[in-house]
């Protein structure tokens, strides 16, 4: 076992061994954490790493004696990335009576269930939708919406910043007409008029479509010299062929879904140079990221993490979680007490993504800031980063500001 992951089970022993003397147990065996996403269907390339991610900590967690001497139990339900069916298993979940629930991928999903948890009180702590909504729905005091991804409207902004440093200023955005397409293309063009630049052209489409020749020979006509797509699917690698199909070699460039295989197993060749932003990207560069990808392949039997980011917020948000809940002395497990515990995390979690200290409060819950971010680029059919002084600065892990 790696330095590190010796070093955080240490710690987390200490502390549960702490909470036994003069601490009343709560009630019941287990310490119920309920688990969705979409792991069948058109999503499972990154709601399965994320569920993988969650495992992988909670095997770790339970090692040393769980919470207050209770396993965790893992009450995992499919959303298959369709939001009348992740509305149903939300409910579900709130009747199997689970202490949190960590989950989501896609946003329109996760947008259809949130006043479930927010009428029953049920902490959702999200670790991959990034649609910008989601954690503005509810006034932040009173929300019990948490979320460890990098929410659109810092990723947005970032990717416009480095077109603008590269020189690319006449955009044509590719928008999909999904919820996560709506609140995507919305922070770009909010980002794009901080910079005094309007889009040369926009097209929306439709989920599934197959091809987009001719909305790409429009965006060409208008003199276009970067397509910035904002969807999650297949049709990020449409919009690549459809470039590659009239022979234009301007850049793609996006959010975080241009790293799915999706994209890059779909249009291959046509995905290279792709810029994307990430918050993490599968290279030890440090001793805790080395230690998540030896523990990550061995546990999986897996060469490669599908989508590196989703496993890495994932097994993040459940460490975040519980060392929150060091901060519950009575073992009250109840709603109210698992989101003040969370909008007070006293002690820093040292984690894959980011050195977490204080990673939500009364007024905030997005634990990712933009400093947390680097640009991504495939090459090569795989993600590294895209510049050298981000290679060299992700040596250093961030912390929130």
């Amino acid at each position: 076992m790696k330095h590190t992951q010796v070093t955080r089970l240490a710690i987390l022993t200490a502390f549960v061994l702490s909470l036994f003397a003069g601490t009343a147990i709560a009630q019941g065996n287990t310490f119920k954490i309920g688990i969705i996403g979409p792991f069948t269907g058109a999503s499972a390339d990154f709601g399965n790493p994320m569920l993988n991610g969650i495992k992988l900590a909670v095997d770790e967690i339970n090692a040393v004696g769980g919470y207050l001497g209770k396993p965790l139990e893992l009450v995992v339900k499919d959303d298959k990335a369709n939001p009348d069916e992740g509305l149903k298993q939300s409910q579900a979940l709130i009747a199997e009576k689970v202490n949190v629930v960590v989950g989501f991928c896609n946003t329109g999903v996760a947008a259809k269930s949130l006043d479930v948890f927010q009428n029953a009180q049920v902490p959702l702590i999200i670790p991959c939708s990034t649609g910008s909504p989601l954690t503005a729905k509810f006034p932040a005091p009173q929300s019990y919406i948490f979320r460890t991804s990098a929410k659109d409207a810092i990723q947005a902004p970032f990717v416009v910043e480095d077109i603008v440093k590269r020189g690319w200023t006449k955009v044509a955005i590719f928008a999909d007409k999904s919820g996560y397409g709506e609140a995507g293309l919305q922070d770009v063009l909010k980002a794009m008029d901080a910079k005094k630049i309007k889009p040369v052209h926009v097209a929306r489409f439709d989920v599934g479509v197959k091809d987009l020749s001719e909305e790409m020979k429009a965006a060409k006509a208008a003199g276009a010299d970067v397509v910035f797509s904002y969807t999650v699917g297949p049709e990020n690698a449409v919009i690549a062929k459809a470039k590659q199909a009239i022979g234009w070699k301007v850049p793609q460039v996006g959010a975080w879904p241009l790293s799915f295989p999706f994209f890059l197993d779909g249009a291959k060749d046509a995905a290279e140079g792709a810029l994307m932003a990430q918050t993490f990207i599968a290279e030890p560069s440090n001793e805790r990221r080395a230690s998540f990808l030896t523990a990550y392949a061995r546990k999986y039997q897996a060469k490669r993490i599908t989508v590196p980011m989703a496993a890495a917020q994932g097994y993040d948000a459940m460490y975040i979680l519980m060392y929150s809940m060091f901060n519950v002395r009575d073992g009250n497990a109840s709603g109210a007490a698992i989101k003040t515990a969370l909008e007070n995390m006293s002690r820093v979690y040292y984690g894959v993504v980011a050195t977490y200290d204080k990673p939500f409060s009364a007024n905030d819950k997005d634990a990712i800031t933009s400093n947390m971010l680097v640009m991504g680029q495939v090459k090569n059919g795989l993600i590294t980063f895209a510049y050298p002084e981000d290679a060299k600065r992700n040596l250093i892990v961030q912390r929130k500001q």
